[in-house]
């Protein structure tokens, strides 16, 4: 579903000064609307699902999509494109990054960026996609994030700690703001980090479920570990940056887990113990993100929509977020973008403010498959941020 509200005109009094008198008199003729170009900016996380032209293999050697199956894709991908026009693309699951950056640049995207490749055995066979970047608005610097491997240790971490897909870190020119940098991340899935050997066939039925049962109980918990620490670290870089630079910052990709859960509760860290009101509103906003969902919640109350039901009483449109995953009888949300205080409209010297939040979602809950057969297994998030006047 998706909501709009925002003008983008802004409105201006004509003064005039009359015989050169100090007295300035506001002209009773109707104020005149300015038109100011990009008031609108919108950015989209898009896990693409084994995005890798053939003859190649993802992950197994029968996994190749066939020409048809491959043309459908690029057509699915390129209508995407071309109905919801995003702005800045962060995108997921990409081992065939000629092949994007050739979409995507017929589309009007000149920009894009990526800082890896996946990784080959056998000459064929894909595995370890990674996440790229683009844009219609220039992308001035583009780097992978390295976490401290400093910190890394002193929270209990390897030494030799990595992503398990680089973050990358696109800084992008963009209308009314400037530099504003740009973090697309594919955090480590709930896949078990422990894998059981299945051709051990002296196993027992009872030996085979019981070490299937630890497997997946420790394994879960490595994965979790090792998502929850991708999050801390890239979390801590981006402050640093912060500090650094100034620059607006925007957070996006498949984070493989809900927000609400302690695992990656922490990138929504905006209090501190002991600081105060002041402090808080003065220096720590500036280091925290905002879900775009909660600020496009908050953004709808202060615009006070509201409907009046038959008795004449008010209420507030009440809106519900869409899942972007789905799985058994299941779902839930895993993709996000966040975003810094200066697309929150709650802050005092914000410029934009979350305006629509659009979860594209009908090859899921609705698919054709002519339409939709090699599309993706998650929901496309798009947010609308508009200037403000």
């Amino acid at each position: 579903m998706r909501y709009n509200y925002c003008s983008k005109l802004i409105r201006v009094n004509i003064i005039d000064h009359q015989d050169k008198k100090e007295k300035i008199q506001a002209l009773p003729s109707e104020p005149v609307s300015i038109s100011v170009a990009n008031t609108q900016l919108k950015i989209a996380t898009f896990n693409l699902f084994n995005y890798l032209e053939p003859p190649n293999a993802y992950y197994e050697f029968e996994r190749i999509y066939s020409v048809e199956q491959w043309h459908k894709k690029q057509t699915w991908v390129a209508e995407y494109l071309r109905e919801h026009q995003p702005d800045i693309i962060g995108f997921q699951e990409v081992f065939s990054t000629e092949s994007l950056k050739a979409l995507v640049l017929a589309q009007g995207y000149a920009y894009f960026s990526v800082v890896d490749q996946p990784h080959v055995i056998d000459d064929f066979i894909y595995k370890r996609p990674v996440v790229a970047i683009a844009s219609r608005y220039p992308i001035v610097e583009v780097n992978a994030v390295t976490p401290n491997t400093e910190l890394a240790q002193s929270i209990g971490l390897a030494e030799d700690f990595s992503f398990s897909r680089k973050v990358l870190r696109a800084t992008v020119e963009v209308p009314h703001i400037g530099n504003c940098d740009c973090y697309v991340v594919h955090f480590k899935s709930k896949r078990s980090m422990i894998e059981l050997d299945e051709r051990n066939i002296k196993r027992s039925a009872e030996k085979t479920i019981i070490d299937s049962l630890k497997a997946q109980v420790a394994g879960s918990w490595g994965s979790s570990i090792q998502r929850g620490s991708e999050a801390t670290l890239l979390m801590v870089d981006m402050i640093e940056r912060r500090e650094s630079t100034n620059n607006p910052m925007v957070l996006m990709g498949d984070f493989n887990n809900t927000l609400s859960d302690g695992v990656l509760s922490h990138l929504l860290t905006n209090t501190l113990r002991f600081v105060s009101a002041i402090d808080r509103d003065v220096y720590l906003a500036q280091y925290c993100l905002s879900d775009s969902w909660d600020l496009f919640k908050a953004a709808l109350t202060n615009e006070s929509l509201q409907v009046t039901d038959n008795i004449g009483f008010n209420q507030t449109e009440k809106v519900t977020r869409t899942p972007t995953h789905y799985f058994g009888a299941g779902s839930s949300v895993l993709d996000y973008i966040l975003l810094s205080c200066e697309f929150d409209a709650s802050y005092h010297d914000s410029l934009y403010q979350v305006s629509a939040y659009d979860t594209y979602d009908r090859h899921l809950i609705n698919p054709i498959f002519d339409r939709d057969g090699e599309s993706t297994d998650h929901g496309i998030v798009l947010i609308t941020l508009t200037l403000r006047s």
